[in-house]
């Protein structure tokens, strides 16, 4: 070979060479950003070739795929139920998914391993692959229930109901809401600007109230600091007395911690039952000092308080009683101030395993899973959390928490005929804003079907917003619902 041959021969090898290693570098370093860029245009179709499996819960369609005959955007997504449902559905959009639509994407677009024989089969017999339908434990009539309640006073909160035997979801509402068909348009332009409104509304309204932001629980959490207290000696009831100063002497500060309004709470010594239907704080904040901060925090933990963030599959922000600091905060804390944080599903965990005699199911969304021809994929499995007190100390809170609702602060929760538990909340935020009303409730008591934790936000409910005028009508309606009243 002469040598303008070899040296031909020599560049073309290095070019050859060259090309290899950026295939390579492409496919082995740069292949998942590439997929992943917005500008690549084939994703954006293939994201809509694809017939996604449905959402749904009892006889509701939450969300499917819809064939536009389009070839370009084959399937777009509807949501029949709109803003009832959409802090669970979520949305699919152009380029993002949300909550129930992101928890199971990859069941729902027929990717996920668990669908490798149904696409097998569909390959073999070349059928086009479909995503696996997604059912929920969503009780309509209780979501809607719940949705119409909340929604038709004009207030921002949150509802969570469930099942207190399995750790079934029943109801997850959260106001204000919006609409998902606005997001899971093919349009980009239109999609982009819908979502930018959203996201600047000072109302927040995509955001879950009921699982991703936590508030201060008030009075409600006198629930688990009474737990922490029966726990701690079996001959405790709902007579024994306790002491109930019109005014709690907090150690080492100039401040006092005052019952609600500043009112006497009985004759200066009461029995529990009595300071839990009237709310009174100073019995429960001197409780709490007696406990000490780790009695009361292995308590909340055993409600799943402080401990491993839930998914349900969506993921649940942390709720916990703040950090170990001097009395004077414990006693506060121990009324549901000071650090405390809680979403409104912990406590409505924390009325399940009080109505479940201390036995907290893990709390789940998902019933049922079944690939396009309805064979079972997966189906939902109840499993135990932990137990948060004995039989017996669940019986006599129970006693205490009927008490709330027959004579106490929760009266406007009775539903005739049922028996139902109670505890209201309302708690301080900031000085010189309104407060948090809450309430948690469960029934019937001797078979429990149904446990609810709600919260008005600040503010929405005016400066007289209280847990038994506010926000008790509206769990009320829930467990109406949910017993077919």
């Amino acid at each position: 070979m002469n040598g303008p041959l070899k040296r031909a021969a020599l560049a073309c090898l290095l070019m050859f060479g060259l090309l290899m290693l950026n295939v390579n570098y492409l496919q082995a370093v740069r292949a998942e950003d590439l997929r992943a860029d917005s500008r690549n245009v084939r994703n954006f179709y293939d994201r809509y070739d694809v017939e996604r499996g449905r959402i749904t819960a009892g006889n509701k369609v939450l969300a499917e795929s819809v064939d536009t005959g389009s070839n370009t955007f084959r399937f777009e997504r509807r949501y029949p139920e709109g803003k009832v449902y959409a802090p669970i559905t979520g949305f699919f959009a152009p380029e993002s998914t949300r909550d129930m639509e992101r928890a199971e994407n990859s069941l729902l677009d027929g990717t996920s391993a668990d669908l490798l024989i149904r696409r097998s089969i569909d390959l073999f017999t070349a059928k086009k692959s479909k995503g696996a339908n997604v059912d929920l434990t969503i009780n309509p009539k209780a979501q809607e229930a719940a949705y119409r309640a909340l929604g038709a006073s004009g207030k921002k909160g949150a509802v969570v109901a469930i099942e207190p035997k399995t750790g079934a979801i029943l109801a997850m509402v959260s106001i204000p809401t919006y609409d998902p068909n606005l997001l899971s348009k093919a349009n980009k332009a239109e999609v982009n600007k819908a979502s930018k409104k959203l996201e600047t509304d000072k109302d927040q309204p995509l955001l879950n109230r009921a699982i991703e932001r936590t508030y201060p629980p008030g009075s409600t959490f006198k629930a688990v600091t009474l737990t922490a207290y029966l726990e701690s000696d079996d001959t405790l009831g709902p007579q024994s007395q306790v002491d109930a100063p019109q005014l709690l002497d907090l150690p080492n500060t100039t401040a006092d911690l005052p019952n609600h309004g500043g009112s006497a709470c009985g004759s200066g010594r009461v029995t529990l039952s009595f300071a839990l239907e009237q709310s009174c704080n100073t019995p429960f904040g001197k409780i709490g000092m007696d406990l000490g901060y780790d009695a009361l925090k292995d308590q909340a933990e055993k409600f799943g308080i402080g401990a491993e963030p839930l998914k349900i599959p969506i993921e649940v922000a942390a709720s916990s009683i703040g950090p170990e600091e001097d009395k004077a905060a414990l006693a506060q804390a121990s009324i549901g101030q000071r650090n405390n944080q809680m979403t409104p599903l912990q406590m409505a965990m924390v009325a399940a395993g009080i109505a479940n005699n201390g036995v907290v199911m893990k709390p789940y969304l998902v019933n049922k899973i079944a690939d396009a021809e309805g064979g079972e994929v997966d189906s939902a499995d109840p499993e135990e959390l932990s137990t948060a007190m004995s039989e017996d100390s669940a019986h006599k809170l129970q006693e205490m928490m009927v008490n709330v609702v027959k004579q106490g602060t929760a009266r406007a929760a009775q539903i005739p005929g049922v028996t139902v538990g109670g505890k209201t909340g309302t708690a301080e935020t900031l000085p010189g804003k309104d407060p948090h009303a809450w309430f948690i409730s469960f029934a019937p008591v001797e078979d429990p079907k149904v446990a609810v934790a709600l919260i008005v936000e600040s503010g929405s409910a005016g400066g007289e917003a209280s847990g038994g005028l506010t926000a008790a009508p509206i769990a009320k309606s829930v467990m109406e619902a949910v017993l077919g009243r």
